[in-house]
C-alpha cells in the first residue's frame, strides 16, 4: 500500500502521567514508521496542555512537541494514563479532547487514560477498559461506559482502550495492524524484540503495578 501524506499520531501526557503508557506507543509508531514501505508512514508527537516541561511519574521530564492550542491536524489521538485525576477538573482539556475525537478518525487510550475520555462523554454507551486495579472506579464514575475486564485492549471501532502500563504496547501494534498492516505490526514487535501478547489479560496475582 502507498501512502501520500504521514498519518499524524498525538500522545496526550501531563504531569505525572505513567512513563511507559506514552513511551511505550510512542516507539511502537516511530518503529512502524521506520520500517513502513515507503518509509514515514506515521508522524507520532506528543501533545500537553501546554508547550512546557512535563514532569510524569518519578519526576521524569519530559518535552512535549505541541500544546493543545496549537498542533498539527490528527488522524488518531491517544490518551494516557498515571495520576490522571487532576486532568478530569481542567474545562479546557476535556473539551479540547471532546472536539478532538470528533475531528480524528481514531481514538485511544492507555490505562487510566480512560478515565478522561470518559469525563469527554466520548465512551458513553460503549465497552472500555483500563487497568485492572482501576476497573471499579471506572465503571462507578461512569456507569454509561461498559468496563470489559480480562482484555489487553477492547476496539469499539472509533474508540480503542487499553489496560495498564505494557498493555498498551500491544494496543498499539493493534492500531499499527490497522492502520497498516498486521504484517507490519509483527515486524514492529519483531524489530522491538516484544513478545505481541494477545488480548487476554493477566490476573491480578501476574501483574502488581497501578497506572
Amino acid at each position: 500500500m502507498q501512502w501520500s501524506t504521514p498519518l499524524n499520531i498525538g500522545i496526550y501526557i501531563y504531569d505525572d502521567a505513567e512513563v511507559l503508557d506514552f513511551s511505550g506507543p510512542y516507539e511502537v509508531f516511530a518503529t512502524a514508521s521506520r520500517l513502513s514501505n515507503p518509509t514515514g508512514l506515521f508522524n507520532v508527537f506528543l501533545l500537553a496542555e501546554e508547550k512546557r516541561t512535563v514532569s510524569a511519574r518519578a519526576g521524569y521530564l519530559v518535552e512535549p512537541h505541541y500544546g493543545i492550542d496549537d498542533h498539527p491536524e490528527l488522524d488518531v489521538l491517544i490518551v494516557v494514563g498515571g495520576v490522571h485525576t487532576a486532568e478530569l477538573d481542567k474545562p479546557d482539556v476535556i473539551d479540547w479532547v471532546a472536539r478532538t475525537a470528533e475531528s480524528t478518525d481514531l481514538v485511544a487510550s492507555v490505562c487510566t487514560g480512560a478515565f478522561i475520555l470518559a469525563q469527554a462523554g466520548v465512551l458513553t454507551g460503549l465497552d472500555a477498559t483500563t487497568h485492572w486495579e482501576d476497573q471499579q472506579a471506572l465503571s462507578s464514575m461512569f456507569p454509561d461506559v461498559r468496563v470489559i475486564r480480562n482484555h489487553r485492549w477492547v476496539d469499539q471501532g472509533k474508540f480503542v482502550t487499553s489496560g495498564g502500563i505494557s498493555a498498551g504496547i500491544d494496543m498499539s501494534l493493534h492500531l499499527v495492524s490497522r492502520l497498516a498492516s498486521p504484517a507490519l505490526a509483527k515486524m514492529t514487535a519483531r524489530q522491538m524484540e516484544y513478545e505481541w501478547h494477545s488480548n487476554e489479560e493477566p490476573s491480578p496475582a501476574q501483574n502488581q503495578h497501578t497506572c
